[in-house]
């Protein structure tokens, strides 16, 4: 008996839609209804900072416009940090995880070069680069030692398997590989398919009793993509390395893998993926400007793909 195909929409509210979501989103639509599944909708609200709950009415809206239904309710992260809180500590006492205290400066200088914002991807990367700066394991414990004592001022990362290679066939893009390793030197010469310690949880920011920090945009989404008993991700090709370290703390939480479907980014005319900031192509801009939802669908420049 096959497991039925449940799918998943993912946007974060922090700006408008653009015609590279909606390539996405077509994508996830199309595959959910290829399979005769169902496609749910994930708010991802963790940044405190930047998400806006007018950014959520507009996707809401966008969404319907464009005719791509999901079925709800639909899952705020937000109101989910208990679930996070409890993976965060059952990593911590199975010893897959340790406190960093390293700071911003101190990363930016392991990178090499000034870094945008070394933690905004963290809550979701959305906006930026999936390639995290590398960490050199200044704060990793040795393997005799691992942390498993809470120390609430700090960041924590989850601990990589030094050399192991993961794998994973991509249901569009084909068999992917990328390397775990965490080493002092390797922050001075990475490779474009190589990854290290990453950063699981954040240290609370306020002084506030209740402020206890917040997961990491891998853990949040392993956790729900679980929850949610998703069959199929389906997400732009920035985020195949993520899928590594996803599939890495699938297996540290004893939860399962799913199968994953990346799509090929859109770029503006200079070669620039498109962001948020390109609000020229933000799908409320098009529609007000007078187009039609199939003809703002037509300018994805390349078919959805259908592969199994």
């Amino acid at each position: 008996m096959s497991i039925p195909y449940i799918g998943r929409l993912a946007p974060s509210p922090t700006g408008l839609l653009h015609i590279g979501h909606a390539a996405t989103f077509l994508a996830a639509y199309t595959r959910a209804r290829e399979h005769n599944g169902t496609l749910l909708l994930r708010n991802e609200d963790l940044d405190p900072q930047r998400s806006r709950a007018e950014f959520v009415d507009a996707i809401l809206e966008d969404l319907a416009w464009l005719g791509i239904d999901w079925q709800p309710p639909m899952l705020s992260q937000s109101e989910r940090l208990p679930a996070y809180r409890a993976a965060f500590e059952q990593l911590l006492a199975t010893g897959h995880i340790y406190p960093c205290t390293c700071s911003r400066k101190e990363l930016a200088r392991i990178a090499l070069a000034p870094h945008e914002d070394i933690f905004a991807n963290d809550l979701h990367p959305d906006s930026q680069s999936d390639d995290e700066p590398l960490y050199n394991g200044h704060c990793r414990p040795t393997a005799s030692s691992p942390a498993t004592t809470l120390l609430p001022s700090a960041n924590y990362r989850f601990r990589v398997p030094d050399g192991e290679t993961i794998r994973f066939l991509d249901r569009n893009l084909g068999p992917q590989t990328f390397t775990a390793g965490c080493h002092p030197d390797s922050a001075r010469s990475p490779s474009a398919n190589f990854f290290g310690d990453f950063l699981i949880w954040r240290r609370p920011l306020t002084g506030d009793a209740s402020d206890i920090g917040l997961p990491s945009y891998q853990l949040a989404c392993v956790i729900d993509d679980a929850h949610q008993q998703i069959t199929e991700v389906v997400r732009g090709a920035d985020l195949l390395k993520s899928t590594a370290r996803q599939i890495l703390l699938q297996r540290a939480l004893g939860l399962p893998t799913v199968d994953y479907f990346h799509t090929n980014l859109l770029r503006d005319e200079h070669g620039v993926r498109l962001a948020k900031r390109h609000d020229a192509l933000a799908i409320r801009t098009l529609r007000n400007s007078g187009l039609t939802a199939a003809e703002v669908l037509a300018r994805i420049p390349y078919r959805i793909p259908t592969a199994t």
